[in-house]
Order: C-alpha cells, then sequence, then structure tokens
C-alpha cells in the first residue's frame, strides 16, 4: 500500500482509482516542482478530475502535500544486500539519499520553504518529521547490534550526520558555497563518514538532550 494512500481508493475498482490517485499525485507533484504550493482544487484542475473526486482521496491540502513529497515512496535506502560494516552501510545510504535530493531538487527546495511556513497544515509533511533520520539509524544498527553504541547514542550519531546532508546542506554549499551538484554530494558522504569515524575512535556524541527516536524501517520522518 503506497503509505500515502486513502480507504476510499482501495474500495470499489481500485485500479481506475488507482490511476485517478497516480494522476492527482503527479500533477501536485508538477506543481511543487514549478515552485507552487498545490491546492486540491488547483490540483484537480491540473489532473483533469473533478474537484469533489480529488477530495474523496485527498480531504485536506496537507494530505496532498505529504503525497506529493517525493520520498513518500521509499521505506529503506539500504540495497537489498546490504552490507554489515558500519561506514559501508551508511556510504550506501548517504549516497542513495544525496542522490534523491539531487533528481528531486525543484520539488525539495519547494517542500523545504513549505516546512519552514507555520501553517499548521504543514505541520505533517516528511520533511517536518525526520524520515531520513529512520533511514541513517538503519544504517547504524550494527553498532547497537555490537554493543558499541545504546540507542539514544545512535540515534544523535543519525541527527548528526542528517545534519550534514540534505536539502539544507544542498542549498548551502551550492548557492552559497558554489560548489557543483557533484561536488556538493562529495562533501556530505564525506562529512557523514567524518562524523562516524569521529564517534568511532572518540566516542558517540553526548545524549542527555537528546531523547532516542524510532529504529523501526520505513519510520515516518527527511
Amino acid at each position: 500500500m503506497n503509505p500515502m494512500s486513502t480507504p476510499y481508493q482501495h474500495s470499489g475498482r481500485t485500479s481506475q482509482k488507482r490511476r485517478t490517485f497516480d494522476a492527482i499525485v503527479a500533477a501536485a507533484r508538477q506543481a511543487v516542482a514549478a515552485g507552487e504550493t498545490p491546492t486540491v482544487d488547483g490540483t484537480a484542475i491540473a489532473a483533469g478530475v473533478a474537484r469533489s473526486t480529488a477530495y474523496r482521496y485527498f480531504p485536506s491540502q496537507r494530505e496532498l502535500l505529504a503525497a506529493a513529497h517525493p520520498e513518500t515512496v521509499w521505506k529503506s535506502l539500504l540495497p537489498d544486500d546490504a552490507p554489515e560494516d558500519p561506514a559501508e552501510r551508511l556510504d550506501a545510504v548517504v549516497l542513495e539519499f544525496t542522490r534523491l535530493i539531487i533528481n528531486t531538487e525543484a520539488q525539495q527546495r519547494t517542500m523545504l520553504r513549505l516546512s519552514l511556513d507555520r501553517n499548521p497544515a504543514n505541520s505533517t509533511l516528511p520533511l517536518r518529521q525526520g524520515r531520513a533520520i529512520a533511514w541513517i539509524q538503519e544504517a547504524l544498527i550494527p553498532l547497537q547490534v555490537q554493543g558499541r553504541f545504546s540507542t539514544p547514542e545512535i540515534h544523535a550519531l543519525a541527527l548528526a550526520v542528517r545534519s550534514a546532508i540534505g536539502i539544507e546542506a544542498l542549498i548551502w554549499l551550492t548557492d552559497i558555497g558554489g560548489l557543483t551538484r557533484e561536488e556538493a554530494r562529495a562533501s556530505m558522504c564525506w562529512s557523514a563518514q567524518a562524523l562516524l569515524q569521529h564517534a568511532l575512535t572518540s566516542g558517540p556524541l553526548p545524549t542527555t538532550q537528546i531523547s532516542a527516536g524510532p529504529m523501526v524501517q520505513g519510520e515516518s520522518g527527511a
């Protein structure tokens, strides 16, 4: 089931409803890529469906914005044959995450702008929920299994890594730092590994003020 799907589309003519759902989401993502904030009404027109139909799938703009986020289809960024070494696992996740960010940069920039808006409708956007934290924690799980890091310590390290990658870092490195996208990607990957190696050699980050987040694969939360 699509993580942003609605009960309505799973009853009756499901194939047709799935096509309608996909058309609405595609139209919303096109609007986001253009730097716009899609509404249910406007997206219905763009998708060529009735407003009443669109509202059956997305009762509010909040659900529509969440479905339009380019990262909602991902549950894990590790390959099927994921290595056991934490550094290799982290590198795989960061490489895939930064590739995703660059490939959907226009949408990511719009979602970042929306996530900074105080509008309550935007409070459930994936970017506001730390979705990438769960992906990074999954990469670092061997450290917990080995008894080297506790759950709070892994969470703290994941937060540190997330602060060095993503659309926020990409914007700073390219717009302010003047790097190319590939240079920025290399910088983010290097930073992630540097943080991990520092934690491995100097000890985990302080966790006094950091509560442990979910360690469940695919937990909502970029």
